[in-house]
């Protein structure tokens, strides 16, 4: 099937039991047994659970995987992703993660005997110079939060296949739609959930999928073990927006190039970064293995952090808070908001500003987009 077709019939659809061409939510904790020793094929939710399992298939399916795992958000599947690891273990990570993810290798996981390295992931000659005896996992982002740095995937592959390490990828900002990290070699791709995937700002929650029989049966294992599971209500709300996965990225790209483009030419804006934008040093990378250019813009503003403060309180349409992804447009300040559990010099050192302003780009007319942009610019 193609991609948009899995969308909507990827896994156990219609219902198997009923049905049902929508979903059920089987919101139930235990199922009963047929015999003892014999159940009909569901035990207890945790372990797995029909609504879970058509999402988990339905993510695998549109990833080019072998397994999909759903879990309560997006820092429990990263979470449990790097139990796959043992203390005494070393992983080298793009510098320029999401901020939680940046708080999770630098604060939590060392606790338990993980070391971290953090590099920008564009120079093969620095992620082989960074290697050890002991790293195991090359962890990318691509287009990278907020900075929409692209990593060319091909290239970290290759060094890990060459060095046997695990690459992991989050695929949050380009989804499957627009990027596929499986088909370039990765061995695990995780999302956010709550971002595009269910698109409506009403459920956290995020997956893991995995490529091989061997990472299948460790992260179910790790999964049932730690309890990281997401229901099944909220897996019936991420399955519901995967349904329209394919035109929102679609709307959310052309909205985005409009963006961009307005904002690159405007004298109060210093740079714009947007990979669809040929000024975008990544873009013949991202052009090279990507379908689209996602719908995130981020963009740097003059005047200093008061400046950066009144555009932010001027805006109507789009609404200042964070998250990303919903069909309602959002700016957000990285070094208040998501990024602001990284230390100010280290944000400095990766190029996460004061002035930097992240915009999802919703699915608004987009004149009504650039106009609310203009009347916040006016106010400077």
């Amino acid at each position: 099937m193609r991609f948009e077709t899995m969308a909507i019939h990827a896994g156990d659809r219609p219902d198997a039991t009923t049905g049902a061409i929508s979903v059920p939510i089987y919101q139930t904790s235990t199922f009963v047994f047929e015999d003892v020793g014999k159940t009909r094929g569901w035990d207890y939710s945790r372990t797995a659970n029909p609504t879970r399992k058509v999402l988990e298939d339905t993510i695998a399916q549109l990833e080019g995987g072998k397994a999909g795992f759903a879990f309560a958000t997006g820092m429990a599947a990263e979470t449990t992703a790097m139990h796959l690891l043992k203390t005494g273990d070393h992983v080298i990570s793009g510098n320029d993660v999401y901020g939680g993810t940046y708080r999770l290798f630098q604060d939590v996981m060392p606790a338990f005997g993980l070391e971290f390295t953090f590099l920008r992931m564009d120079n093969g000659k620095r992620i082989e110079e960074a290697i050890k005896p002991n790293t195991r996992m090359l962890w990318l982002e691509t287009p990278s939060n907020p900075l929409l740095n692209i990593v060319d995937i091909e290239m970290v592959v290759d060094i890990a296949k060459k060095h046997k390490l695990l690459t992991v990828i989050d695929n949050t900002f380009a989804t499957p739609y627009f990027l596929r990290p499986i088909e370039y070699g990765v061995d695990l791709v995780v999302h956010s959930t709550t971002k595009y995937l269910n698109g409506h700002c009403d459920v956290v929650g995020g997956a893991v999928v995995t490529t091989t029989d061997e990472l299948t049966q460790r992260v179910q294992f790790l999964l049932n073990a730690m309890g990281t599971c997401a229901s099944p209500f909220d897996c019936w709300l991420v399955l519901r927006g995967i349904e329209t996965l394919p035109v929102r990225m679609k709307q959310h790209e052309e909205n985005s190039f409009a963006v961009a483009n307005y904002l690159k030419g405007h004298p109060k804006v210093k740079r714009v970064l947007y990979p669809g934008l040929e000024s975008h040093r990544g873009h013949e990378i991202a052009k090279r293995q990507m379908k689209g250019f996602g719908g995130v813009v981020s963009f740097e503003l003059g005047g200093g952090i008061e400046g950066v403060n009144t555009f932010l309180r001027k805006l109507k349409v789009f609404s200042l808070a964070e998250s990303l992804g919903g069909v309602a447009s959002l700016a957000e300040h990285p070094a208040t908001m998501s990024h602001a559990s990284m230390p100010k010099d280290y944000r400095k050192k990766v190029g996460i500003t004061d002035e930097l302003i992240r915009l999802s780009v919703g699915l608004e007319h987009v004149d009504d987009l650039t106009e609310d942009l203009e009347q916040a610019f006016s106010c400077l």
